[in-house]
Order: C-alpha cells, then sequence, then structure tokens
C-alpha cells in the first residue's frame, strides 16, 4: 500500500546509519596525519558535539579538525577530510557532489585496509546524492580513484606489517 492514512503526513526518512566502533585501525591516524601535514595542514582531534559534524577540512586555515573518539571513527574522519583537502571542494564541485565524491573516496580506501564503513559511508552518500548520485560516481569515477590512491599511497608508505600480522609505522 503506498497511499498515505487518511489525516497523517508521511514522515521523512533517514538512511538507517551504523557508527563505526572500535579502535582496530587508529594505527593509521599517524600516517594519514603525516600525509595531511606533507599537503600543508595541521590536524586537530577535540571534543565535538555529540549531534554535529565528526569533523571538516578548512582550506583557508590549512586545518583539519576531527572528534575525540573511537579510532575507527577518527581515521574514517580524518580519510574523508583529507580526500577535502586534495582538492575536492565546494568551490569546484558543489557541496553535494564534493560530499559524495568524498565519501565514496573514504569507502575506497578505508576498505582497502580493511575497515568496513559501509554501514555510515552508504547511508551517507545516499542522504547528499539522492538526486544524482550515481550520476555523480559515474562522471567523477576518476577523480574518486586518482585521491584514493593517493592517500592508500600514504598509508602502504608509511604501514609495516610484521609476520605476526601486527602494524607498525616507519620511522
Amino acid at each position: 500500500m503506498t497511499d498515505a492514512l487518511p489525516g497523517k503526513h508521511p514522515v521523512p526518512l533517514e538512511p538507517p546509519c551504523e557508527p563505526l566502533t572500535g579502535d582496530s585501525h587508529a594505527h593509521l591516524i599517524d600516517p594519514l596525519t603525516t600525509l595531511a601535514a606533507e599537503l600543508g595542514y595541521t590536524v586537530e582531534i577535540r571534543d565535538l558535539p555529540e549531534h554535529g559534524p565528526g569533523g571538516w577540512c578548512d582550506a583557508t586555515a590549512k586545518q583539519i579538525v576531527i572528534a575525540d573518539g573511537r579510532g575507527n571513527a577518527q581515521v574514517r574522519t580524518l580519510v574523508h577530510e583529507i580526500a577535502h583537502s586534495l582538492g575536492v571542494g565546494y568551490d569546484t564541485y558543489g557541496r553535494e557532489q564534493a560530499e559524495v565524491l568524498v565519501d565514496c573516496v573514504t569507502y575506497v580506501v578505508c576498505s582497502s585496509v580493511g575497515l568496513d564503513v559501509g554501514g555510515e559511508s552508504i547511508p551517507y552518500v545516499a542522504g547528499w546524492g539522492e538526486d544524482g548520485a550515481l550520476d555523480t560516481i559515474r562522471e567523477y569515477a576518476t577523480t574518486i580513484d586518482t585521491v584514493a590512491r593517493r592517500i592508500e599511497d600514504a598509508l602502504q608508505h608509511d604501514a609495516i606489517e610484521t609476520v605476526d600480522g601486527v602494524h607498525s609505522t616507519a620511522a
């Protein structure tokens, strides 16, 4: 049945979101922070309101701010904001397209290191790009790949996996 109930107004639905938990990938914060520094950005981790943004990239001040919390959530947000710092900004792409692009990058990069962010990224992209997200992804697939590879290269360069499967960072 698709007809509205008499006298009732439909409630807008948000895509379901599955927040990240855990610290399994917290070791990636250092190489991501190093990449941000190479790009001329400082990274600040601070307490942010629970229902506010998880972080932001201020291109003018050359600063990335991410919310204090679980390491995996910080990694996801830091990848997202670094993608903005690599030129995927609102001035060039518009807000909706930029957010779709950087979260596609986030999904690709996090997947490449074994961090499943689909529970957050898929609803995020759906929310920003409800009208035309797939077209945006198709049109800018090369941009998504280029930005993702730049971040992945920084993680691969700095990450060393020992025989035990324990991660450390290069000195």
